[in-house]
């Protein structure tokens, strides 16, 4: 299948209809993708299919957990661009913030948002944890594909957070271990809510785990 099938397939799967102009989007996202993988290594994925399905699709599936309207939203160690870039196309009313340390993949970032025209979205060079004072309390969601374990993951997102906002990792199948652990160091209350979604196409599972920050001590 050409890319623009491969990618209205897992649209269809996963119920979300785009116009025209965001498959556009998508189109140029993996363009420029494979342009700069070239020279910046930004992803071991090469081939349109793996990138369309484990990159865009797979960032899909945090629409599941998000709530409607409009929305602060980070993207912590959001690397080339992944959930927050796939997220903003198909909800442009997101003001989305996107946080990377790694300088290339920073510099990927701003060219990709000026190609795309992505309006109210900020690219910052820093860790999630050393974001700092002028940015407590500030945003409604922070979502991630980083490594972090879920309980690093409160530790590090939750002063960024305002009050009755949420986190939201993507877990593979190992999650009920992590959640175990949870429960051990006394923050299994911190669990809003656990998705389980398939991924269009190669129908692999995720566990999309919702966590609340104001219940962790």
């Amino acid at each position: 299948m050409k890319p623009h099938d491969i990618l209205n397939k897992g649209l269809q799967e996963l119920g979300i209809s785009c116009s025209e102009k965001q498959i556009d989007a998508f189109m140029t996202f993996l363009t420029e993708l494979k342009k700069w993988n070239r020279a910046y290594n930004l992803t071991a994925l090469k081939t349109d299919e793996d990138i369309i399905i484990k990159h865009f699709l797979d960032s899909l599936l945090y629409m599941k957990a998000l709530p409607e309207g409009a929305l602060k939203l980070a993207d912590a160690g959001t690397g080339a661009g992944f959930p927050g870039v796939p997220l903003k196309i198909v909800r442009p009313e997101i003001d989305l913030t996107l946080v990377e340390s790694s300088r290339k993949k920073t510099a990927f970032l701003r060219h990709l948002s000026r190609e795309l025209k992505l309006a109210g979205t900020a690219v910052l060079e820093q860790r999630l944890e050393n974001l700092g004072g002028e940015y407590e309390k500030t945003f409604d969601v922070i979502v991630s594909r980083a490594a972090f374990s879920i309980k690093e993951f409160l530790g590090a997102a939750c002063p960024y957070v305002r009050e009755g906002g949420t986190l939201v990792l993507n877990k593979g199948p190992k999650v009920s271990e992590e959640l175990s652990g949870l429960a051990e160091a006394s923050c299994a209350d911190a669990v809003r809510d656990i998705h389980k979604v398939k991924l269009p196409i190669m129908n692999a599972v995720r566990n999309l785990v919702v966590l609340e920050c104001y219940n962790v001590a």
